[in-house]
């Protein structure tokens, strides 16, 4: 198999206010299907991530504040990987948007800078720069 493009679908519990959350976390709602709308995309750049209003795969958020160690598998939503130039940028721009951080930017050993933030339905974001980038 030669993949020519992978689109995550995460289930939300509502996508108007997850439309919201995104275009807080920088991306843009890029479409909507239904009436009332329960599908739709955000964009940012090439990358796009569809929404699916109570289906498609699970969600959960734990009452954990973090979710780096080894206790971060009680989020029942999905964990996704989102690769940026600048993750200190992006950790300010959450903080003044309100978005939940759960880790705050560090160097990790495994030679990433890296950030999570988590989404309403427990969907947690590692936003990362590989170090040797710089």
């Amino acid at each position: 198999m030669l993949a020519k493009r992978l689109t995550p679908i995460l289930n939300v519990s509502n996508i108007q206010e997850s439309f919201a959350w995104f275009e807080k976390l920088g991306w843009k709602k890029g479409w909507d299907w239904g009436s009332p709308p329960s599908f739709g995309g955000v964009c940012s750049g090439e990358c796009e991530i569809f929404l699916c209003q109570d289906g498609q795969g699970g969600r959960g958020k734990s009452s954990l504040e973090t979710t780096h160690g080894f206790d971060d598998d009680q989020d029942g939503g999905v964990w996704m990987s989102i690769w940026v130039d600048d993750v200190d940028t992006i950790h300010q721009r959450c903080l003044e948007q309100g978005l939940e951080v759960t880790w705050p930017p560090t160097d990790e050993p495994w030679g990433v800078r890296e950030m999570h933030v988590r989404h309403p339905d427990g969907h947690v974001f590692r936003i990362s720069k590989g170090i040797e980038e710089d």
